[in-house]
């Protein structure tokens, strides 16, 4: 039917307000006491979840505290939705409220899904372990969990596959992440000597695991599988994921020559799984924390099916930073993001929106690549070949106006034929002094200054539309080469940044931010020290972390066990993660003993607790 919408809002010069139904903006017209109208063909359930938003020169500059829900009429009249929330930072409201209390501080434990343990699982972590975690962080006080990507990542089994930011799909869940005994499968004597020494193992095993763990899966899915096909449960669950299941299982059937029904009905339990475990957690006030990988791999379904949504030719990176002086390739195409545009990002949208049903806060991995990203021309393996995508490059004519050579100091741009961009790592030092000094300024002004407004609006372009999909709290990887419109960006749209001791663009800590002591591709904080520190070194490292006016602070779990001589791993050197500058690096750790055992450990809850009451978190 058609219908009216309007709603007061007194703009600036150059503003307007857009209604937004499915993610479709109707903009809409001026009138009489600044009151703005648009008529627009709906059905019932479009008015289930709409909302209005300001623009300013075709990009969002604000967005309302939450949605609206009406009733068919020919006429709505709605008011904008602000903050009702006296004190509250943030421009929208959270699905975990706990984020919008004024003044809140929180903290929380960082842990990959894949490096938990239990007596229960099959040599690697699995969702059901989460749930001595979230008891352990509950009982200490804390209230959040952040875990790594839990994408599928299945290739061939191999080592290969261990890499979490390598997902063959944004949408689907990792099969090795499946409890077993939840399929039917019986605690035979074979199956537990097989679990006995894959649980035994220090380290996970990628391979070694997975080809015990999907074949047990697989014949699960033989003997019970045509039941759990034929349930009401399992049918709206294909029904409610179609628009990205259907493309996933067809992608793997061909992958594996198998039904693609096989991987629905995995997917279906690992679904089922992790939502139960999630609430538990919200149960126990525990919220998890995901991690948004900024790249897909050009070997996904989404670069199968949709190939126009990807550039193929080259590869996503970094460039020499804190963690490789010689640069990254990570291996990921880059987005087209001009294709993506064509119908407002409609997957990133959904992407998001399928991970807010396990994730009230995530982590976007790498937030600069929504400004520019370093791309790689597909013929180089070496991070220090490429180039920032979008840029704005010199002519030739430029360069030599300036009086600098071409070579050694400049490379084409391949997006931009015939134009150059500034070499990451330069051969300047054989050049006179003045024209060292005339690049170096040169130099410093393209990868810090020059594209400021350029890369802002490229990211205000994405984000705010991103942002508005969910209701999970945004915080933003924001280290390495940081060009001086990002903390701007990520102020207005209230996106925590991440601070940790050390980092390049250190800077003041703020209250929206996630402090944390390390990551999973750092050190631990015991590895960071020259001597290992006692338990009551780590306390006061701990406690000046948690002192910061951080909203969160957020460590990995093997810091907080640091706290405890009986408890912390003997060998510091193995608690490492990742090491970024190694591409081939196995994603092996796991911790060191069985979840179960923390509520043990009342000295350590203990120790947390005072550490958080001190801190008045």
């Amino acid at each position: 039917m058609k219908t009216t919408f309007k709603i007061e809002y007194w703009t600036r010069w150059g503003e307007s307000i857009s209604l937004v139904i499915k993610d479709k903006k109707h903009p809409m017209q001026w009138g009489e006491g600044n009151v703005w109208s648009v008529t627009v063909d709906v059905k019932a359930s479009d008015l289930k979840d709409y909302t209005y938003v300001l623009m300013q020169d075709g990009l969002i500059l604000r967005t309302e505290w939450t949605h609206h829900t009406a009733k068919p009429e020919a006429l709505i009249v709605d008011s904008w939705m602000d903050c009702p929330v006296a004190g509250c930072p943030f421009p929208r409201r959270h699905q975990a409220s706990i984020f919008d209390q004024p003044g809140f501080r929180g903290t929380g434990t960082a842990v990959p899904v894949f490096s938990l343990r239990t007596a229960d699982d099959f040599g690697i972590g699995e969702f059901r372990d989460l749930r001595p975690l979230v008891d352990w962080v509950a009982a200490s006080h804390q209230c959040i969990i952040q875990l790594l990507p839990v994408n599928d990542t299945t290739r061939k089994g191999e080592w290969k596959d261990s890499y979490p930011y390598s997902p063959i799909s944004t949408f689907a869940l990792h099969p090795l992440y499946m409890h077993l005994q939840d399929l039917g499968i019986k605690e035979t004597p074979s199956f537990k000597r097989k679990q006995a020494e894959l649980n035994a193992l220090p380290e996970l095993d990628y391979p070694r695991v997975f080809k015990a763990k999907m074949a047990l899966i697989r014949k699960a899915f033989l003997q019970n599988g045509a039941k759990d096909m034929a349930t009401a449960a399992f049918k709206k669950f294909v029904k409610e994921n179609n628009y990205w299941l259907k493309e996933y299982c067809e992608f793997c059937a061909r992958r594996d020559s198998l039904e693609p029904e096989y991987f629905q009905w995995m997917q279906w339990h690992l679904e089922k799984q992790f939502a139960e475990e999630v609430a538990y957690a919200h149960s126990k006030g525990v919220f998890l924390k995901g991690d948004l990988p900024i790249g897909v791999s050009a070997d996904s379904a989404e670069a199968y099916w949709h190939p126009e949504l990807f550039n193929l030719d080259s590869s996503t990176g970094a460039p020499p930073d804190f963690f490789s002086t010689d640069g990254q390739n990570w291996g990921f195409p880059t987005y087209n993001w001009e294709e993506m545009a064509k119908d407002d990002f409609a997957w990133w949208k959904s992407r998001l929106r399928k991970m807010s049903q396990f994730f009230d806060a995530f982590r976007i991995d790498h937030i600069l690549g929504f400004f520019r990203i370093w791309e790689i021309p597909a013929e180089y393996s070496s991070g220090l070949m490429g180039h920032f995508n979008p840029a704005m490059p010199y002519s030739a004519e430029e360069i030599s106006n300036m009086q600098l050579p071409l070579e050694g100091l400049f490379h084409e741009d391949p997006r931009h034929p015939g134009m150059f961009q500034p070499l990451i790592t330069p051969a300047s030092q054989n050049l006179p002094q003045w024209q060292q000094e005339r690049f170096g300024a040169l130099y410093n002004d393209f990868f810090y200054h020059r594209h400021d407004e350029f890369w802002r609006r490229n990211a205000e372009r994405k984000l705010p539309e991103l942002l508005d999909a969910t209701g999970m709290l945004a915080c933003g990887e924001d280290l390495g080469m940081v060009p001086d419109c990002v903390p701007g960006v990520m102020d207005h749209w209230k996106i925590l940044s991440l601070k940790m001791r050390g980092m390049e663009h250190e800077g003041e800590w703020k209250y929206l931010s996630v402090c944390a002591t390390s990551s999973h591709d750092m050190e631990t904080l015991r590895m960071q020290c020259q001597n290992d520190p006692e338990p009551w070194e780590v306390r006061r490292m701990l406690q000046e972390f948690l002192n910061s006016p951080s909203m969160l602070a957020i460590f990995p779990l093997q810091d907080w066990v640091a706290l405890d001589a009986g408890l912390r791993r003997p060998e510091r050197d193995l608690e490492r993660i990742n090491q970024p500058a190694d591409s081939n690096h196995h994603w092996r750790y796991r911790v060191h003993f069985d979840l179960n055992r923390l509520t043990e450990f009342t000295e350590l809850r203990d120790i947390i607790i005072g550490l958080l009451r001190e801190s008045s978190r």
